[in-house]
């Protein structure tokens, strides 16, 4: 059984002291509760420590950088797309810089053991990416793929 991880990047807007980044990572707290209580979710990785690759998201502000793999990639599209989360995306712009063109948010990527998954691998499949576009090897959920590489059809993700 394969499990599907996503890798977040962002930059804060604001100093984490600010009032906009303390709103940001309080509604980011309530929605990785929820990302929990799902079920869904297998494991989070804390990015305390994880050396940031600049070159991989240019732009100011403090770098925000999520890991987190799931049972699957269907419990992941619903999470993100429904609830606290979905209300969160709309209200990045409050908390979050714009990002470059062909810089995106995420990528995700399937994983035979949840060991596989770090931020090395993380940023490896983010690079690949932006240089390769969505491939079974790293992709998103408008171009998804399934454990064997097949294209995954979402609908409007």
């Amino acid at each position: 059984m394969a499990f599907v991880a996503i890798y977040t990047v962002g930059r804060l807007k604001h100093p984490y002291e600010h009032p906009a980044s303390r709103e940001f990572f309080e509604v980011g707290y309530e929605v990785i509760r929820q990302a929990a209580k799902s079920g869904n979710l297998i494991k989070e990785f804390s990015p305390n420590g994880v050396p940031f690759p600049e070159e991989t998201i240019l732009g100011d502000g403090d770098p925000i950088l999520t890991l987190t793999v799931w049972k699957n990639l269907q419990s992941l599209y619903r999470f993100t797309y429904s609830g606290q989360h979905k209300q969160a995306l709309r209200d990045r712009n409050k908390w979050l810089g714009p990002h470059q063109e062909k810089q995106p948010t995420y990528v995700l990527w399937w994983a035979e053991k949840v060991k596989e998954i770090s931020w090395e691998e993380a940023f490896k499949r983010y690079n690949y990416y932006i240089q390769h576009g969505p491939t079974p090897f790293a992709f998103d959920f408008k171009s998804a793929f399934d454990e064997g590489g097949g294209s995954v059809d979402h609908g409007d993700g």
